[in-house]
């Protein structure tokens, strides 16, 4: 996301009801392979939610893979022997050491989910615009819970989606937030429009810069655009207000989840006065 120095749904979570009630519509993701010792491992103690654990035959039992399944096992995730060969094509080819994941499905909330009026405090939401890195997502998600937030709207197409690298990144946050996945964005934030709030952008071509911000204790989406190519024509044209963070000339740009959090903070900060 280019915020320059110018002023610039979960794992096995059962369906939650939108604002009005009624359960909505959930989508989900591709099934995910975590392969290779160290990501193993690592998904493992994030308490990535996992359906099933491969470990090839007759590995080498060192204090890795004696942790792996001592996790596995605390969890009751099944643990599988498997032929080497078929641990390659599970991984498609991935260098696997003996040891792959099966992360199930994420199962997304719907965009309206997010408008709740049992949500405690004044709504806040993130949506996405070109994001691709999960760990951009992950950091973003963190932000989101840590700040008062109440969820992450991300698109179907062009767009990172929760794997297994974006929930570790969260930090277990990604437990605790709704997220949500939309067919069009900006459809999108046209219809948070219509439910009362007010569509802010971050881009380093502001209108305002975020100490100048008014709109804090408004109902607001921040939409969050890619590093490389900020927000898309269409998002932009749909906000209310471009939001700019100024920064001092050592830095041209912070990327999308710092940015995020910045934001994020400002926005919890003047809500508390």
């Amino acid at each position: 996301m280019r915020i320059g120095k110018r002023a610039s749904g979960a794992w096995g979570r059962s369906a939650r009801s939108g604002g009005g009630g009624a359960v909505r519509r959930k989508t989900k993701c591709a099934r995910e392979i975590v392969a290779g010792g160290n990501a193993f491992v690592e998904a493992l103690r994030a308490n990535i939610p996992a359906t099933t654990m491969y470990v090839a035959g007759r590995i080498e039992s060192d204090d890795r893979v004696r942790e792996a399944l001592k996790m596995a096992t605390s969890r009751s995730i099944p643990v599988l022997e498997t032929p080497r060969g078929e641990l390659d094509r599970i991984t498609d080819g991935a260098v696997h050491q003996g040891l792959a994941l099966q992360v199930p499905a994420y199962v997304y909330a719907h965009p309206s989910d997010l408008v709740n009026p049992e949500m405690p405090g004044i709504p806040l939401i993130v949506a996405l615009d070109g994001i691709t890195d999960p760990r951009n997502l992950g950091a973003i998600i963190r932000s989101v819970a840590a700040f008062g937030g109440h969820g992450v709207v991300v698109p179907e197409r062009r767009s990172v989606g929760m794997t297994a690298s974006a929930w570790k990144t969260s930090a277990g946050a990604a437990a605790r937030i709704l997220i949500a996945q939309c067919s069009n964005l900006t459809r999108a934030l046209e219809d948070y429009r219509k439910a009362g709030f007010f569509i802010l952008g971050l881009d380093m071509d502001g209108d305002v810069q975020l100490p100048e911000l008014e709109l804090a204790k408004e109902p607001l989406v921040i939409v969050v655009g890619s590093e490389g190519k900020g927000l898309s024509r269409l998002v932009s044209e749909t906000c209310d207000q471009i939001v700019s963070i100024p920064m001092s000339s050592a830095v041209e740009s912070l990327n999308a989840g710092i940015a995020t959090g910045v934001t994020l903070y400002e926005i919890a900060r003047r809500r508390a006065l």
